[in-house]
């Protein structure tokens, strides 16, 4: 009862010093109204506290929610608007349609069926070393649309069978036979999360914020609906999927080019799993239902009357299954990342939304794109600078989300200001926002999973990261800016 975790000495002290300085030492900029100021010192410090990890993502949250109410930076003269203010993350839907989706992604795991997918498809495809790296990218594509944390997903469902399978092949990193398959398939496992998440607002928790960044920024001009954004991310993230296990075999090809006994591995797997239960199957409809959904299909058929909320989808989605009994409320309670997800995502969005009401994003966007105008460059010129810029910060960030909240909404107005087409720039950051996962072996949740578990070195990991983050920006801003216009987005 006497042990403590207190917070961590130095961050803490880093996040409590730089919003000291900003609030009482810094003059307040021309053009910036006291309260933007204060409130930008409020969130720089809390941003600051989630890099260094002075405490849980969602304890750093609550304080920041404390501080934004006591503070009254939102409203000075109304204490119980202030809180108000603070409190209003909660509201917001795109919070809630993530928090309820990840309840659901439990079933995946409690079920069987993240597992059954995987090892059908190297059934299926796994007679090569490049079928399974394959076999392990379908997998792990089916399961992004209706799996919004991309660590449960490539860590937590797709990193096990990739595991299995390379120790059936004697592939272990205490053996030193890493390169035989391992290391292949732990960095195609890996690099296959940041391009699926970039598919789907649903593949990875940050999307819905940018969704919501974007909607803001853009106000009337640009609003991306689920459908849209897979639409957009459709033919660009083929050519990523398609381009990668390719790209990673030259880099490092692995000993064992040839693998016909992994199907048989695969269908052993299977056979201990035995025949489809009634809560997979219960499971699969409840999935085939969300993404119909999401996807419109009802609106599509019968009329705009039909259309349902993604949120609600999620919400009844989640329904059917506690009715079902597939999951329990136990299970539902016990999921801790979801709840936590849930309180960060509202303080996140909470404090960007008051620094663009209050006037801090315009202003700060009309600063960076005046520096780059003083450069003579073009909008086209504008937008790739600050989307190379984004993307490669992203080596001093060890949080999408963190990365997402500090830059995003800046750059996307910042992009605006130089007259890039709204729709054009908001797709650009936004799949950038998952592309830039690659990098490091900290830059996602997933990344210290896949490699703590010992295939690669260092240098390997950060070497095909960057060459994978050059090759899926060319892919995404030459293909993926053709498709948008064909589509009419821009």
């Amino acid at each position: 009862m006497d042990k403590l975790t207190p917070l961590k000495i130095v961050p803490s002290l880093f996040a409590v010093i730089v919003p000291l300085l900003i609030w009482f030492v810094i003059p307040v900029p021309e053009g910036v109204t006291p309260n933007a100021w204060h409130l930008l010192a409020l969130f720089i410090g809390t941003i600051i506290a989630i890099i260094g990890k002075a405490m849980p993502i969602g304890a750093v949250s609550i304080i920041a929610i404390a501080l934004v109410a006591l503070t009254g930076v939102t409203n000075p003269d109304k204490p119980g608007a202030a809180l108000d203010d603070a409190l209003s993350g909660f509201s917001n839907q795109l919070i809630w349609l993530i928090g309820f989706s990840m309840m659901i992604s439990l079933s995946l795991s409690k079920t069987g069926l993240g597992a059954r997918i995987g090892y059908y498809f190297i059934s299926l495809f796994g007679k090569k070393t490049l079928g399974i790296a394959y076999a392990l990218t379908l997998a792990e594509t089916v399961l992004a649309p209706v799996t919004p944390s991309n660590t449960a997903r490539g860590g937590g469902i797709i990193h096990p069978i990739m595991r299995s399978i390379a120790d059936s092949f004697g592939s272990k990193p205490e053996l030193q036979t890493s390169g035989k398959i391992g290391r292949y398939l732990a960095l195609v496992n890996y690099n296959a999360n940041p391009i699926t998440s970039a598919m789907f607002i649903t593949a990875t928790a940050p999307n819905p914020l940018i969704v919501n960044l974007i909607a803001k920024g853009a106000g009337s001009q640009f609003e991306l609906t689920w459908t849209m954004w897979a639409v957009a991310a459709l033919l660009p993230a083929i050519c990523s999927l398609v381009v990668m296990p390719l790209v990673i075999y030259m880099l490092y090809p692995p000993e064992i080019t040839k693998t016909p006994d992994a199907p048989g591995f695969a269908q052993d797997k299977l056979r201990e799993l035995g025949a489809i239960t009634l809560s997979e199957k219960i499971t699969l409809g409840v999935f085939l239902l969300l993404l119909l959904l999401w996807a419109g299909v009802p609106a599509m058929i019968f009329g705009a009357t039909w259309a349902v909320n993604p949120t609600t989808t999620a919400a009844v989605g989640l329904s059917i299954l506690l009715i079902t009994g597939v999951l329990s409320w136990d299970d539902v309670l016990k999921n801790k990342g979801a709840w936590d997800t849930v309180v960060w995502f509202a303080a996140l969005v909470m404090m960007a939304t008051y620094l663009g009401k209050l006037g801090l994003i315009a202003w700060l966007s009309q600063t960076v794109g005046a520096g780059i105008g003083h450069l003579g460059m073009s909008w086209i010129g504008g937008t790739i600078l600050l989307t190379l810029v984004y993307l490669y910060s992203h080596y001093f960030f060890a949080s999408t989300t963190a990365h997402v909240t500090a830059m995003f909404a800046a750059f996307f107005a910042a992009g605006i200001a130089l007259g890039a087409p709204p729709a054009l720039l908001g797709l650009i950051l936004a799949f950038s926002s998952s592309l830039m996962m690659s990098l490091t072996h900290y830059g996602t949740g997933t990344a210290p999973i896949i490699f703590g578990s010992g295939y690669t070195t260092l240098g390997e990991w950060w070497k095909t990261g960057f060459v994978m983050s050059v090759v899926n920006l060319l892919i995404w801003m030459v293909i993926g800016g053709f498709w948008w216009k064909w589509l009419g987005y821009w």
